[in-house]
Parts: C-alpha cells; structure tokens; sequence
C-alpha cells in the first residue's frame, strides 16, 4: 500500500499567475468587463438595428463573395452572372429602411457594381463602400467572442477556487501536525504494525507456494466486497482460464514456471499448451503482482476509526492465507486505535514523517498562517465573483 501524501510545499496561490500573466480572477474580471463594454455598445445602437444592419451587410458580402469570380470578365455567361448580381444586390438595398443606420454604405456598393462590365476592383471598392456596416457585424461577433472568453475564464476561475481549496486543506494540516508532539512514544504504534505487516507478507508468500490458482482467484474476487482490500481482480480471460481448466489447481508460481517451458515439455503438464500459454504468459505481471500489500498498514498510519475498519475487514482474508498467530498480530492492530493516546501518537507519527525541513521552517516563522490566511482570502474573492451574474 502506499502512503499518503504529505500536504503541499507549494506556496499560496493568491497572486497565482502574476509572475506569467493575468491571474484567473483577473481574467474572469477582464471577460466580464469587455462582454458588458459590447453589450454597452450594442444597446446605444439598439440591439434590433445593430441586427438588421449586420444581416445586411452579412448578405451582401455573401453575393459579393459569391459572384466576384463568375460576374467579371466579357463573356455571355459573365454578363448574366452580373445582371444576377446587380438585381439581387439592388433587391437587398430597396429591401432596407433609409433611415436605417449605414444605409448609403449599402447605396455606394450598390454604386460600385452598378456597371455594363466589373472588374475585381469594382468589387473591392464594394467592399470598402460597406465597411461603417461591417462595424455592426464586427460587434456582434465581438459580442459572440467576448461570451466565449467569459465562459473559459469562469471555468479557469473555477479550477483555481478548487485548487485553492485544497491549499487551505494543506495548510490547515500543516497547522495541525504543527501542534504534534514529536517526542510522543511512536514506537508504541510502530512495532505492532511493523510486527504484523512482516507477519502478513510471509505467511502470503507462503501461501502463494501452497495454494492453487483457483484458491488464490476467489480470495481476489472475495475482495470486491470489501473496500479496504485493494486486490486488483484477475483479467476476464485468465479468470475464465484457471476457473474452467484443470490448470487452476496448479499454484500460480507453477503456472508461472510452466508459462516458460517449451509447448513439447509443456504438454506433460496440461491438455493444451497454447491455451495456457496464452493466457499465462501473457499476464506474467498481473499474477507476480499478487501479494500480501493490500493487506498492510500503512506507516504512519489513519485515524482510529479507518485503522479499526481496516482491521476489521482484513480479517477474513488475514485467517484465509494465515495462522492463528498473524491473526492476533492483526488483532493487536486494531487494538491500538481503542488507546486512549492513539490520537496524539498518530498525529505525531504523521508530523515526524511528513513534515519536511522546509515546511517545519514555515510553520515556525509564520509563513504558513500567512499563506492560509492569503488564500482563504483568495477564495472569498473567487467565490464573491463566480456569484456574481454575467451581462445575458
């Protein structure tokens, strides 16, 4: 089993990006404020003008950009490309109200095309005509990006929040194994579970030599019901090998010799070579792996109420694989977390391991009471902006 993590040297993220850049408060802020600037913009316009001047302008650039290659030139085809153009193009300039906001922009590039031959500079000239149009186009489009970089700055400023969260956690525990006291008697935790997980290893060691496959596959499955027990269960194809083959009697360290026979050796052992292996061989590291770790504890070890359930639930398979005196070691295990001292033993066993040279230096000069103060300060800003309603 591993243990777990110590809590973060890392320093406290209230200035996080600075160094690089905008901080992810600083770009939620930044987004917010463009998106209301256009939203702004496009209301001292009026929303449904700014509508209709940018659909117009949207729907000439499209006849622009659809006949600048078929209306120029001198030929037949050319020329009906351009009457086309031109009857479509004055369609779309009557169809606007002249006291709609840009409408002589429309007229001109009317003007610009409005000829018996176009060459591509008429269409250019087209397209500058049109240009105070574009402005209203530009602006919802700035308005569409402007949407955008919010929603990413809030999903930036969401993942900082956690991660501040998770800071102040760290700090907190810091805070905490910084009242330990590290002359406590740790021994008196440690020998016991150093006792009962070198119990536990050999008699799984053992037990690997003993059992068959099949034996050693229900005790994996067994596991599923018993969150404390980690065993990773077996492949679906192995599991259905040593399950439905004669093999499965074989012990897993005779499977694995077997894997490395040649098929005519091999065929002394088992009906069919191949099918082992193909599915022994292939699986080496899984069936190595299988040991007596997910039934360990961890050094420094967890709260009473963990190490009490962990005990418990590894009893079954501790008594399976085991004799009566790797049991009682367990037994003595668990009994640790009923020690009235228990509490202040764990967390000075955790303050001996965990804590750092570094981060014991920024417990006694206040640097980690500072920190925790600069992020919970952090989060109150994040959190006062996420609440806050964007511009619709």
């Amino acid at each position: 089993m591993s243990e777990r993590a110590p809590p973060s040297d890392a320093r406290a993220g209230a200035t996080a990006g600075s160094d690089d850049g905008p901080t992810p408060l600083e770009e939620l802020e930044a987004a917010r404020n463009r998106l209301e600037t256009i939203e702004d913009r496009i209301a001292d316009h009026d929303e449904e003008t700014v509508d209709e001047v940018a659909t117009a302008y949207r729907r000439a650039e499209t006849l622009l950009e659809d006949y600048v290659d078929r209306a120029t030139g001198t030929g037949k085809e050319n020329f009906q490309a351009y009457i086309e153009l031109e009857g479509k193009f004055d369609g779309l300039v009557s169809g606007l109200s002249e006291d709609l906001p840009e409408h002589e922009a429309f007229e001109d590039a009317l003007e610009a095309i409005d000829k018996r031959r176009l060459s591509e500079s008429d269409f250019e000239r087209a397209r500058e005509a049109l240009e105070p149009a574009a402005e209203y186009a530009d602006l919802l489009d700035d308005r569409e990006s402007a949407r955008a970089e919010l929603a990413e700055a809030r999903k930036t400023a969401s993942k900082r929040l956690r991660t501040v969260e998770d800071e102040i956690d760290d700090r907190k525990r810091l805070l905490e194994l910084a009242t330990a006291d590290l002359d406590a008697p740790v021994e008196r935790l440690r020998e016991p579970i150093e006792r009962y997980n070198e119990a536990v290893r050999e008699a799984f060691r053992e037990y690997r030599l003993e059992a068959s496959a099949r034996e050693v596959f229900d005790l994996l499955e067994r596991s599923r019901w018993y969150p404390f027990v980690g065993y990773e269960r077996p492949p679906a194809d192995l599991s259905r090998y040593v399950r439905g083959n004669d093999a499965g009697e074989y012990t897993i360290p005779e499977l694995l010799e077997y894997a490395d026979y040649s098929r005519s050796k091999l065929s002394h052992y088992v009906d069919s070579a191949d099918e082992l292996k193909r599915n022994v061989a292939t699986q080496q590291t899984f069936l190595d792996g299988i040991d007596a770790e997910p039934l360990t504890v961890d050094w420094p070890p967890e709260p009473a109420g963990a190490l009490r359930r962990r005990a418990r639930e590894y009893r079954p398979f501790v008594a399976r694989i085991a004799d009566e005196d790797v049991v009682a070691n367990l037994r003595e295990v668990r009994l640790l977390a009923t020690d009235p001292d228990y509490d202040r033993l764990q967390t000075a066993a955790q303050a001996v391991t965990q804590l750092s040279a570094d981060q014991r230096r920024r417990l006694t000069d206040g640097r980690v009471e500072a920190e925790l103060e600069e992020l919970r300060d952090e989060r109150e800003r994040l959190e006062d902006a996420l609440e806050t309603e964007d511009p619709v």
